[in-house]
């Protein structure tokens, strides 16, 4: 018997999101942006609005009823993130305001204490800025050495490289994303993490790209901490988990102080709350994080597997179409390595020229460097034209595409 794989109903999934009711620019809207931020959903929206009308306070403190459910609600999330990434432990999970905010804690609060000169800090060219900026900052305040692992020029990274790596210094730190936002890569992080166990150091995951589209187990990847985002999977922006090696955690020294994560304070000594509450100072995004959850739910009963699936489709319909445009060329891997993203560029047309004349069309790309210089630098560009794909994408976004690329070359007699 042969297993179907499982598939999403794009059209269906649309009536979910009211954006898709609108005209811009006289035409309905094909939103091909959602590696940067996705669109939310009714459920989504609904459910935080419920959540401020009815069981909103501020968590962990208050024993009257309100505080309890919201506190009930705050910490359900912490568990369905916990489920999501499959970890061991809901107190591994560390609530903040987005995937950034995440990074940087552990550059700060486990870089300061464990770099120093002689250490080598590894990163990749592939990083978004989030993941390579914390890490190049402390390696200066450090001493450590800063070293990326090459990409290839289809975007995938030269692990022959490591042995070299290994003998500038000692390794103490690899950081890499799951997924690149630029090119879409879907990196080997199992064999990154195992290598840099082998050094004596820790994996540091950026999944902010990869969690809404493949299905993340932190145990099966072998890193020690992962951060991804919520708005990136169609929850609301201002909230972001962080996963880490319990262990690693108690070790560490916080990283934002106040409310919340302190147990006790006197005059001349203070002591720090158990975790994960060590790491969330202040009054959290309680009703973002409660979102949070709302969308994880979402997002689950679609289908991780349906989800890569769906957009795999609509990547090769996109690069199979724009291989057959003169005077485009496209970045990054093959479809079947890469998630639901396509770069490309036009060739003698600012890729801010192209996404405007594209938006006149009423559809939404990307343009610009992605937060990713270096690689820009590495791929000999100062920016791409980026179309990325969500559940709520269909052919026809693809088609119109097509159309506006075709009505920017019209325009520019290229």
């Amino acid at each position: 018997m042969v297993a179907t794989a499982p598939r999403l109903d794009a059209d269906k999934l649309r009536a979910d999101f009211a954006v898709f009711d609108e005209l811009v620019n006289g035409k309905p809207v094909a939103f091909l942006d959602s590696a940067a931020s996705t669109q939310k959903p009714r459920q989504v929206l609904d459910a935080m609005r419920e959540f401020y009308e009815h069981s909103y306070a501020n968590v962990h403190r208050g024993v009257y009823t309100l505080a309890e459910r919201a506190t009930a609600g705050y910490e359900g999330a912490r568990e369905k993130v916990r489920a999501f990434v499959n970890a061991p432990s809901n107190r591994e999970v560390i609530f903040t305001r987005s995937a950034t905010e995440a990074l940087n804690l552990i550059a700060y609060a486990w870089g300061l204490d464990n770099l120093g000169p002689g250490d080598v800090v590894v990163i990749t060219e592939l990083e978004h800025h989030a993941n390579f900026v914390p890490w190049q900052f402390m390696a200066k305040r450090t001493g450590a050495q800063f070293v990326n692992i090459p990409i290839d020029d289809l975007g995938e990274l030269q692990l022959d490289a490591l042995d070299g790596i290994a003998a500038r210094g000692n390794v103490k730190v690899v950081a890499n994303n799951l997924v690149s936002n630029t090119l879409g890569t879907i990196n080997p992080v199992e064999k990154l993490a195992e290598w840099a166990h082998a050094q004596g150091a820790i994996m540091v995951v950026d999944a902010a790209q990869a969690a809404p589209h493949l299905q993340i187990d932190v145990q099966a990847l072998g890193c020690d901490f992962l951060a991804f985002s919520s708005h990136k999977l169609c929850g609301p922006s201002g909230a972001g988990a962080l996963w880490g090696r319990r262990e690693l955690l108690e070790e560490m020294q916080p990283f934002n102080l106040g409310g919340e994560m302190i147990r006790s304070v006197a005059l001349d000594r203070t002591s720090w709350n158990e975790l994960p509450y060590k790491f969330e100072a202040g009054t959290p995004a309680i009703a973002e994080a409660y979102g949070f959850g709302v969308a994880l739910d979402y997002i689950s009963e679609i289908g991780l597997e349906a989800i890569a699936a769906h957009e795999h489709e609509l990547v090769v319909q996109t690069m199979d179409a724009l291989a057959e445009i003169p005077g485009i060329r496209v970045f990054g891997p093959p479809a079947d390595r890469r998630t639901g993203i396509v770069s490309f560029d036009v060739e003698n047309v600012h890729p801010h020229d192209v996404a405007q004349i594209l938006n006149w069309e009423g559809v939404a790309v990307r343009a610009g460097h992605h937060c990713t210089q270096p690689l820009m630098t590495r791929l000999g560009v100062a920016a791409t034209t980026r179309a990325s794909f969500y559940v709520y994408s269909i052919p026809e976004d693809v088609e119109r595409l097509i159309q506006g690329l075709m009505k920017v070359k019209e325009t520019f007699g290229v």
